[in-house]
């Protein structure tokens, strides 16, 4: 039986779902709008993230919610439980009609990431995991990789967009990263990603210039599958720090070891707004 909480994120889920997927059958109709460079919004990513707070605040109305579009504008910003929601992740995919792309939400509950829900209406997979209960995937128990290799290794990954001051750095990394496994793919939807990664499709991922909702959920699956998530030194503070790495432990361990001085997060974590570093370590039940 599910956690009540992950039901209402997957009834939210399923319904922003529906709306992409309806307007995805006629996509020139959709307005586009630009955030920043090369970082768009719809209208169709506005009306599936109202969907998916109507949902939420309709069942728990005192909790507070943390959204790509609204920030924290709905909600109770004092609560210790927090929604963390991505309505479409992967937009610049949606808009041009590449397949790859889904809906996160994740709550926490005092800081530590406690349900997550990824759904991707493109194949009408449901990717769920509760803190301490596992990782499914259409409710089926999902599980990292086992391969121990990163020279076998598929590693997902994503490149700067926004800021494109980072692509050097980047570049570096690629390269390294190039040489060390057997292939990198970069699909364009971080939050798809990670799940990909929980269900063995991928043996790992690594990204910067992320924000919690690309990661929150897909994290969260990660770790009840079996696998671990941090930053590129390796520690586990990363939601609020945009930077993340990812993978079955083994394939992890070496990961850390190539990409660790291309850190940018060599500094404490920052805080949310109840004061508390979210994580994924503590286990508060929620």
């Amino acid at each position: 039986m599910q956690h009540p909480m992950l039901n209402i994120a997957v009834k939210a889920a399923r319904r922003a779902g529906n709306i992409i997927s309806r307007a995805s059958l006629d996509i020139d109709t959709v307005k586009v709008s630009k955030k920043q460079h090369n970082d768009f919004v719809t209208e169709v990513d506005k009306a599936a993230e109202q969907a998916i707070i109507q949902v939420l605040l309709e069942a728990y109305p005192d909790h507070a919610i943390l959204a790509e579009e609204s920030g924290e504008a709905h909600g109770n910003a004092d609560s210790e439980y927090q929604w963390i929601i991505d309505p479409l992740d992967g937009t610049t995919n949606f808009i041009h009609g590449l397949p790859y792309y889904c809906t996160s939400i994740a709550l926490s509950h005092k800081g530590v990431v406690s349900q997550g829900v990824i759904y991707d209406p493109t194949r009408n997979e449901l990717f769920t995991a509760s803190r301490g209960r596992g990782a499914f995937l259409d409710g089926k128990r999902i599980r990292v990789s086992r391969r121990d290799r990163l020279a076998d290794g598929l590693i997902g990954t994503g490149f700067p967009f926004r800021d494109l001051q980072g692509v050097d750095n980047y570049l570096k990394m690629f390269g390294t990263m190039t040489e060390h496994c057997a292939g990198i793919r970069r699909p364009g939807a971080a939050a798809l990603d990670l799940a990909n990664v929980a269900a063995g499709r991928m043996d790992g991922f690594f990204e910067q210039g992320l924000n919690p909702w690309d990661m929150a959920a897909g994290s969260l699956l990660i770790s009840e599958a079996g696998g671990l998530v941090g930053n590129y030194t390796g520690e586990s503070d990363f939601l609020f720090q945009g930077e993340i790495l990812a993978g079955n432990p083994k394939i992890y361990a070496q990961m850390v070891k190539l990409l660790e001085s291309y850190s940018l997060t060599k500094r404490p974590a920052p805080t949310s707004k109840a004061g508390t570093t979210l994580s994924l370590n503590a286990d508060p039940q929620a």
